[in-house]
């Protein structure tokens, strides 16, 4: 490949992963009357909670669910991030009965990795949870957090794309009855799906993935600048184009199971500092693990990803470079 088709490549796939996970300027899918009528009445739901409001605050306030202060049951979806009328940082609890009283949708899923064959789900969008659990008109990003630590991010690009589904019954079964994972998991409290799935971009040879985590215990809504902006690349070549498409494929890859601080999922127990430090003194071998782990490692949980090729490899490599790089300010 030439210099120049290689530099276009590389910039069509930096414009795509900007498309994506910048967030998008357009309204939502509600009407905006009635997301108004929403937002109202979350606001009426707080004002009557905290001064025992008038009869019509309490109609309002049908339309949202109540979270609790305290976990009433195993089963409670833990909520957080940027909540109406609630400090930074608090953690509420809406109860499993709460969430099925909401407006359900259903359809027979076909293409969902965590089920043999086509599976009807039932549950909650996403994108209506945000209104409904008393998420701030200014979040953007929801978070799923799982019980082994692994954390899927849905900016607000990819629930316009995807509608993804809070799962609440699996063929009309509540989690008791749901198959459990090949390592005898529990799928439960909650999980994930899509109506369908068809990808909406690609970052050279990294192709889109379902987020369809199972074993969901948390929501946390989010500002997406915030969470993902603790992995923009740094030092003197983080604007480099090559270093962008990089960071693409880490946003929506490997920030699921790897953290940095408090972001980004636990699951592998290797923070970001950890594989920067990997890619810049053995950037063979990071490459070689990230293409096959177990080739490397035969315990190596991690899956593998063969489609990746060595420019794929090359632009994650430069991007974790920049977290040690000397040249940092």
């Amino acid at each position: 490949m030439s210099a120049t088709s290689e530099g276009a490549n590389i910039l069509a796939c930096s414009l795509e992963t900007t498309r994506y996970y910048e967030p998008m300027r357009q309204p939502w899918r509600r009407s905006l009357a009635e997301g108004s009528l929403l937002l109202t009445a979350g606001m009426a739901f707080h004002f009557a909670r905290s001064t025992g409001a008038n009869a019509r605050a309490a109609d309002y306030a049908n339309l949202i669910v109540m979270l609790h202060a305290a976990r009433l049951s195993s089963s409670d979806l833990e909520v957080g991030g940027d909540l109406v009328g609630e400090l930074p940082g608090t953690t509420r609890y809406v109860t499993r009965d709460d969430l099925l009283a909401l407006p359900q949708v259903d359809y027979i899923v076909t293409d969902d990795s965590n089920f043999k064959g086509p599976t009807e789900v039932s549950g909650v969008p996403l994108e209506e949870l945000t209104l409904y659990l008393h998420a701030r008109p200014e979040t953007d990003l929801v978070v799923a957090l799982c019980n082994d630590q692994y954390r899927a991010h849905y900016p607000r690009a990819y629930l316009a794309e995807h509608h993804p589904l809070l799962v609440l019954k699996v063929n009309g079964q509540g989690p008791p009855a749901w198959s459990k994972h090949a390592d005898g998991e529990e799928r439960g409290p909650y999980m994930i799906s899509h109506p369908n799935f068809t990808p909406s971009f690609k970052v050279m040879s990294d192709t889109e993935e379902p987020q369809i985590p199972w074993g969901v215990v948390r929501l946390e809504f989010r500002n997406e600048k915030a969470v993902f902006g603790v992995i923009a690349p740094q030092a003197a070549h983080s604007a480099a184009r090559f270093v962008l498409a990089g960071y693409g494929i880490a946003r929506q890859n490997c920030f699921r199971c790897h953290n940095m601080g408090l972001e980004g999922g636990r699951k592998s127990g290797v923070a970001w500092e950890v594989l920067s430090a990997l890619a810049t003194t053995s950037p063979e071998y990071f490459g070689a693990y990230v293409r096959n782990p177990r080739a490397k490692d035969p315990r190596a949980k991690m899956p593998g990803n063969p489609s990746y090729d060595d420019t794929t490899l090359s632009a994650l490599t430069a991007y974790f470079q920049t977290f040690s790089s000397r040249d940092k300010p």
